[in-house]
């Protein structure tokens, strides 16, 4: 297989289907939708014994437990990726909408309206939903993918793929809409990233070394949806129950995804009633504690944590803890050494919580929640390409809206520029 003209002849029929993608109906596109999400729960057998082979071949290559999490397919998590496409469906569709319009005292009438950004390459790397979640919500947005997964869910990809191009065609929207590279050669990836003629932007989807090496190879726009230093700062003025259900949920219930929190920050006034109790539990949880000296004065067995613990991101059941002087400690903390993705406060103190949201420069902030909350079908996008941590030109979950642009339109009756 020559693998630059394999590349090279999706791009080329992916800029074909984009145009006809863009004047697509609502109806179409949502039909399409829903023929895509019943054919996944038709043909979830093949898509789990596919999954099968991924996950066994990733055991032997001792991924790690996080990494097995995102790969491993079930019955719910298929029922998942169909009820999201069906989410997607009934959602309204960005394209044609106007932001806004005005009139000049020329009497021009201007405005912005909503259009697909074209031809969108997805590159990512083991979650399988993503395939079907990056189809949905770029066809909702009228745009062309091209899906680039990585090689540990080769198989997988490449069964929810083909059933989405069926029920596509089924649906009389173009099959070549939705495109996966079929191999896992790295030399894809670098092939696809100089096509700026053919494709419109760039989405890495995954680890930072993924991220940092798409982002220096491209020669097309790219969005980063870059690593998640999440964290939880637990005022002096908190409800410390809240608070210990808040930290256990954003650490535990899935340590290896980007919103899970990284670092939790503990005001000093409350550090020697809370963070014993709540290093009990966690322990009890099976999670492993970095602590800073005044944490480990308090529980003194703690693992000593470095500074480069601080920039972690572990995607495990380790967890560093610092005990700061305040809210100014730690939103300059968070500021410092986090990664613009998603922190949360902890306080029932009202000018904290509001201080905290608007100093703290990151995707999402919370007030009292946890972090593990920042997610596209969670905010009510249906699904998400990915969470965007840059500021162009989304930020945050980005869903079907987040996949489109804008361009003027203007009405006249013979105006001319004098």
């Amino acid at each position: 297989m020559d693998i630059r003209q394999t590349v090279l002849a999706q791009a080329q029929a992916a800029k074909g289907a984009a145009r006809k993608l863009a004047v697509l109906s609502s109806a179409v596109k949502d039909n399409a939708l829903l023929q895509m999400a019943d054919a996944i729960e038709k043909n979830s057998e093949e898509i789990l014994s596919a999954n099968k082979k991924d996950v066994e071949a990733g055991t032997q290559k001792q991924l790690t437990k996080a990494m097995i999490d995102r790969l491993t397919l079930n019955q719910g998590r298929i029922a998942g990726m169909a009820q999201s496409l069906r989410e997607i469906a009934g959602q309204p569709d960005p394209v044609g909408s106007m932001d806004r319009m005005w009139k000049r005292p020329n009497g021009l009438e201007i405005g912005r309206l909503r259009v697909p950004l074209g031809v969108i390459a997805i590159i990512y790397e083991a979650r399988p939903n993503v395939t079907s979640d990056a189809a949905g919500l770029c066809l909702k947005a009228g745009n062309a993918v091209i899906l680039r997964g990585g090689s540990e869910a080769i198989h997988s990809n490449l069964a929810i793929g083909g059933i989405i191009q069926d029920a596509l065609l089924k649906s009389g929207v173009p099959r070549e809409s939705v495109q996966l590279i079929p191999v896992a050669d790295r030399q894809a990836v670098n092939e696809l990233l100089t096509l700026r003629e053919y494709i419109d932007v760039v989405i890495p989807r995954g680890g930072e070394a993924l991220i940092r090496a798409v982002t220096e190879k491209s020669t097309i726009p790219v969005i980063q949806h870059y690593k998640g230093v999440c964290h939880t700062y637990v005022d002096d003025e908190a409800d410390l129950d809240m608070a210990s259900r808040i930290v256990m949920n954003a650490k535990v219930q899935r340590p290896g995804v980007c919103n899970a929190m990284e670092t939790l920050l503990v005001h000093r006034n409350i550090a020697a009633e809370f963070l014993p109790p709540m290093i009990a539990r966690l322990r009890e949880a099976g999670v492993e504690i970095r602590g800073c000296p005044a944490t480990k004065k308090l529980v003194p067995d703690v693992i000593a944590a470095t500074e480069d613990d601080w920039y972690a991101e572990y995607l495990d059941l380790i967890l560093a803890v610092r005990v700061v002087d305040g809210l100014d400690g730690a939103i300059d903390h968070i500021n410092q050494y986090g990664s613009q993705h998603s922190d949360a406060i902890v306080t029932q103190d009202y000018s904290r919580s509001r201080r905290f949201l608007r100093e703290v420069d990151s995707a999402a902030v919370y007030v009292n929640a946890s972090t593990r909350f920042t997610d596209g079908g969670i905010f009510g996008l249906g699904a998400e390409i990915g969470i965007s941590t840059q500021k162009l030109h989304a930020r945050g979950p980005m869903g079907a809206e987040d996949l489109t642009t804008t361009k003027y339109i203007i009405f006249g009756d013979g105006q001319i520029r004098e």
